[in-house]
């Protein structure tokens, strides 16, 4: 972790360790705005294979989505969809060896990421972006995502029509999103048991649902796509853990690989898993 990084965190868990002074209703109300802001969004190099693509956006909840379409129009399109934090930028790779398939690709950057407008985003908010794109530029034949982009999309499939000929990859997808809260709080070095209920109830009251429902393995139950799901045995985002507790459910149309040493960033830009990737869609 860079020292501007360690900073920022001491400073944040200054703030709310005040705040649970005051009140562990406003500390809880900090920690889930800092949980849905990402922190790298103006680090943002725009890669040359997109200044050849068509630009293109629309307007999400009064929130400006940018976005690029290559090699349209196609009949078979692919829907690329990056982590927190992150931009469709980095996917870039994917891009050409797609293109050479033929397929349309079309790559958005998520609400308060890259050039789209927003401050903060949660996975229902990813996952309306997706049925909006869908809706505007679909229907979409292939998706492939990234970590946060992972739970966004399966929450989204619950929506959109789709089939057995629907082509999923989930690239160390943020799979419960109980434990994201979990990692937040211990990357913020907070323990306090009553701070972590209060959030809870705070996710409840403004979404309707309890943080456990935020699941790609609960929404699983409802996706008929084929799926590839990559992990790394060395994940220290997206814990290996809740991706086996998938693969023990046994679902016909999950085929899981793992790796190892990896992690959880250098997994998507790995030559093996882009090329297994392409090649299942």
């Amino acid at each position: 972790m860079k020292i501007q990084q360690k900073i920022a965190i001491g400073f944040i868990r200054t703030k709310i360790n005040m705040l649970r002074m005051i009140s562990h209703r406003k500390a809880a109300e900090e920690t889930l705005r800092v949980f849905l802001t990402p922190m790298m969004k103006s680090r943002i190099k725009e890669k040359e294979v997109f200044s050849r693509a068509e630009p293109i956006q629309f307007t999400l909840n009064d929130v400006l989505i940018k976005g690029f379409r290559c090699n349209h129009p196609k009949k078979h399109k692919v829907l690329l969809l990056h982590g927190f934090s992150s931009t469709c930028h980095n996917f870039d790779k994917y891009v050409a060896p797609l293109l050479e398939k033929n397929y349309e690709v079309l790559a958005f950057d998520a609400p308060a990421h890259g050039s789209s407008e927003g401050e903060t985003v949660n996975a229902v908010e990813y996952s309306m972006m997706i049925k909006k794109i869908t809706e505007f530029y679909g229907p979409i034949n292939g998706y492939i995502a990234h970590s946060f982009g992972g739970i966004a999309v399966c929450l989204a499939l619950e929506a959109i029509p789709h089939d057995a000929k629907t082509k999923l990859v989930l690239i160390a997808p943020a799979t419960e999103t109980s434990s994201a809260v979990d990692g937040a709080f211990a990357m913020l070095g907070i323990k306090n048991e009553k701070l972590r209920k209060t959030f809870d109830e705070l996710v409840l009251e403004k979404s309707g649902r309890e943080t456990s429902w935020f699941s790609v393995r609960r929404a699983m139950n409802n996706i008929r796509a084929s799926v590839l799901w990559f992990h790394d045995e060395d994940d220290d985002i997206t814990p290996l853990a809740d991706a086996i507790k998938v693969k023990s459910d046994n679902h016909s149309n999950i085929k899981f690989v793992f790796t190892k040493g990896l992690g959880h960033r250098k997994i998507y830009r790995d030559e093996a898993v882009l090329n297994a990737a392409v090649k299942f869609l």
